[in-house]
């Protein structure tokens, strides 16, 4: 058992994905559409990351053989991850591009439709989600939890599944009040029509 091979691997997983989230969570309050476009840089390097980590535990399984919990406790992870790295990276580009836009005009403030693209919850949810479920898998990595274990996997399961209610739900109410607003403006400018007396 290479129990220090094991949290490493788990460690880094566990710091990039967590990254991950934190950032994509603070996209929305960027001031200017280029502090937005650097944010953007960084969750994407950060996504890279992640998944070179998810490539290096196969891969250091197969250079250094034996029994090894990495690979189980990466497995937590794998689901959201492929979420994150199909949905939540083809959404997080139009955010990207679209502060790109202001490149020529770089203190630009933040439009309101390109903020509440920022809060998508596809972009936030899946990161957040990949980071908690690395972190928990850090147990499982130093061996301290023994997979199966019933009691100890229907206790994660219960607390994974309220958390990721728990941000499911605020990123929905988040990016649905930054959708009214990026709204609002439109609501305003329709010209009212005259009534005509009786």
């Amino acid at each position: 058992m290479d129990i220090v091979t094991d949290l490493v691997l788990m460690g880094a997983l566990a710091v990039a994905w967590t990254a991950a989230g934190l950032v994509a969570d603070g996209l929305q309050n960027a001031r200017s559409a280029a502090e937005l476009r650097r944010r953007s840089g960084w969750l994407s390097a950060l996504v890279v990351i992640g998944a070179a980590v998810f490539v290096a535990v196969p891969a250091v399984l197969w250079i250094r053989p034996g029994e090894q919990q990495a690979p189980s406790a990466a497995l937590l992870a794998a689901i959201p991850a492929l979420v994150a790295l199909t949905v939540g990276v083809r959404r997080l580009g139009p955010v990207r591009r679209g502060a790109g836009a202001f490149a020529t005009a770089p203190q630009t403030p933040l439009p309101p439709a390109l903020r509440a693209a920022a809060a998508h919850p596809l972009i936030i949810v899946p990161l957040q989600v990949t980071g908690l479920a690395a972190i928990i898998g850090l147990p499982i990595a130093a061996h301290v939890v023994e997979i199966p274990a019933s009691n100890v996997a229907g206790i994660a399961i219960t607390v994974v599944g309220v958390a990721v209610l728990a941000i499911g739900i605020r990123a929905a109410v988040r990016h649905s009040r930054l959708s009214l607003l990026a709204l609002a403006p439109i609501g305003r400018g329709r010209p009212r029509v005259p009534v005509s007396p009786r």
